[in-house]
């Protein structure tokens, strides 16, 4: 990255009164995104049978999009003026359907478990190529090792889909959440580093449900999909979480962080979802905790702490 790059950069952080560190604030609001997250993936996970994968996320992202908009009528948020972001919205909104494609497809292909496990690779992909576009997101090395301790403990937590021979069927549904996870990572990089940067938090999410609401119902019918609205009230109960709270309320928070606190400390925290899934699965549906599920919860949380230990210089 050039010097007027990082001078450019440096003003926008200034601008946007960007925190170099976490606070309380953030903390809950992240521990409170990674928790529904979490609760969000037994809500798929029990309505899949009855709402295809890609069509229920054409209803998720379509009453999110309907909701968002809403919201700035109200607010009178401009979504329309032109401000420098297209390019860069349009590129963060195909990345984010991308995403979200692979995370269906991969998901006919390979377990849940396994799919998991590689998807949250995306904080490395967001630790490895930030930095050279924004100096202030480079991570020391005990913060690389607090990521790779909440990797391993994830990866550990979802050992038992790792057992047995991997089928070639497998291989590729490993190959799509990987994707997925890369795919993740770069949509952080682009909202970080480009013109989105600097635009309201509505406006960025937009751009991403927006176009996720016109490629998701293409694939769903691409993939044979049945269409309907007849289903049960539980599966309109979860569609209505997945969507005002899951893709409106939490997507509307994470962007808004992301304009205010880095994004290398606040992907540390990403690791905490599937273990929250993990744990309301424990609750929720009654699954057995062992001893591997209280490690792993333990050694994230140590990760997430070491990523966002502040150097003795700064607590002095």
């Amino acid at each position: 990255m050039s010097r007027g790059t990082g001078a450019a950069q440096a003003n926008i952080d200034r601008m946007t009164d960007r925190k170099q560190h976490l606070d309380a604030l953030a903390v809950s609001l992240l521990l409170a995104c990674c928790a529904f997250w979490g609760f969000q993936q037994i809500l798929i996970k029990t309505t899949v049978g009855e709402v295809p994968p890609l069509w229920q996320a054409s209803l998720r992202f379509a009453g999110a999009t309907a909701l968002l908009w809403l919201w700035c009528v109200a607010r009178g948020v401009k979504l329309f003026d032109p401000d420098g972001t297209l390019r860069g919205g349009l590129l963060a909104g195909s990345l984010f359907a991308g995403e979200f494609a692979c995370i269906y497809l991969g998901l006919r292909d390979t377990t849940a478990s396994r799919l998991t496990v590689f998807l949250y690779t995306s904080p490395f992909v967001v630790a490895l190529l930030l930095p050279r576009f924004v100096r202030s997101e480079t991570l020391r090395p005990v913060q690389w090792f607090g990521m790779s301790i909440a990797f391993a403990a994830v990866a550990a937590a979802f050992s038992e889909g790792f057992m047995g021979g991997s089928t070639p069927r497998q291989l590729r549904g490993d190959a799509f959440a990987l994707t997925a996870g890369m795919l993740w990572g770069l949509t952080t990089l682009v909202i970080r580093a480009s013109a989105l940067s600097r635009a309201s938090a509505e406006k960025t999410l937009f751009y991403q449900v927006a176009v996720t609401t016109v490629v998701a119902p293409l694939l769903s019918l691409a993939l044979g999909e049945t269409w309907s609205l007849h289903y049960s009230a539980y599966a309109w109960g979860s569609l209505a979480l997945q969507t005002a709270i899951g893709a409106f309320a939490s997507y509307l928070a994470w962007m808004w962080m992301l304009r205010h606190y880095p994004a290398t400390r606040m992907s540390s925290f990403t690791f905490l979802t599937p273990v929250f899934a993990l744990v309301l699965g424990v609750a929720l549906l009654k699954e057995p905790l062992t001893l591997q599920l209280i490690l792993a919860l333990a050694a994230v949380a140590a990760g997430i702490v070491l990523v966002n230990r502040r150097p003795a210089a700064a607590r002095a």
